[in-house]
């Protein structure tokens, strides 16, 4: 199972709007491996394209073995990211067909990369001065939300500490939720909240929207929590046979 398929439990063309944005939105930061006709010549590669009653399609899967699975054999084919693929196809208005038999098969069309592009270019809203008050985020917020932003924070293990959704109510009356993220290097910061504007653009907006900061004060009762994933554990030693001869060098 790779992430796209654990994300595809349901279908992708059966699945309910957000579910499909999620997956989407994944695709977008996966590394697929897309057939080519040939291999490349210094920077030019030229996708095998097939011709679909749905129109002209690329062909990408996850795993090159998947690829060479579908083809029937070894296949000249290029990695890159779903981001990269999506925005070089739809500029040429052709399709994308990805991982086909298995559970996460998509079939997306150049209308519906070309939205995909779209979303990409999402910015972040900052938080730009203290709030007022804080508050517990609302139930509809922490549903949408709760397993997006642990699966992205997962992420990003390692640069991200602890990071709180919270309702805030600004200085000038207007209420909406915040993203405080502690322990973020000032010199990541920029990329960190550009991943974070994506995710939030895959997903149904929240009035008032949701902005992201680089400061968590002290939270409110409820605040959503995410606490960031322990480091992996050391591998345990290889303990030597007592009994073994002496290694020579």
């Amino acid at each position: 199972m790779t992430p796209l398929d654990e994300l595809c439990q349901v279908p992708f063309h059966e699945a309910e709007a957000p579910a499909r944005a999620r997956i989407l939105s994944r695709l977008a930061d996966t590394e697929l491996f897309v057939a080519l006709l040939a291999e490349p010549v210094a920077d030019k590669a030229d996708l095998r394209l097939f011709d679909l009653p749905e129109g002209r399609f690329a062909l990408a899967c996850d795993r090159e073995d998947r690829l060479a699975g579908f083809v029937g054999g070894p296949v000249a084919h290029l990695a890159l990211p779903g981001r990269v693929l999506a925005a070089a196809l739809a500029k040429e208005g052709q399709g994308l067909l990805v991982n086909p038999g298995h559970a996460s098969q998509l079939m997306l069309d150049p209308e519906v990369l070309a939205w995909l592009v779209r979303a990409l270019e999402a910015r972040p809203g900052m938080v730009s001065e203290a709030a007022r008050c804080l508050h517990a985020p609302e139930h509809g917020a922490v549903a949408l939300l709760a397993a997006p932003l642990a699966q992205r924070l997962g992420d990003m293990s390692g640069l991200v500490g602890r990071s709180a959704l919270v309702l805030a109510e600004w200085a000038d009356g207007r209420r909406g939720h915040a993203l405080l993220l502690d322990g973020v290097d000032p010199a990541h910061q920029p990329a960190i909240a550009k991943a974070l504007a994506e995710l939030l653009a895959f997903l149904p907006a929240l009035p008032g929207g949701v902005d992201i900061g680089f400061d968590a004060p002290n939270l409110p009762a409820g605040a959503l929590v995410l606490e960031p994933p322990p480091p992996p554990a050391p591998p345990a030693p290889v303990l030597r046979d007592p009994k073994a001869p002496p290694r020579l060098r």
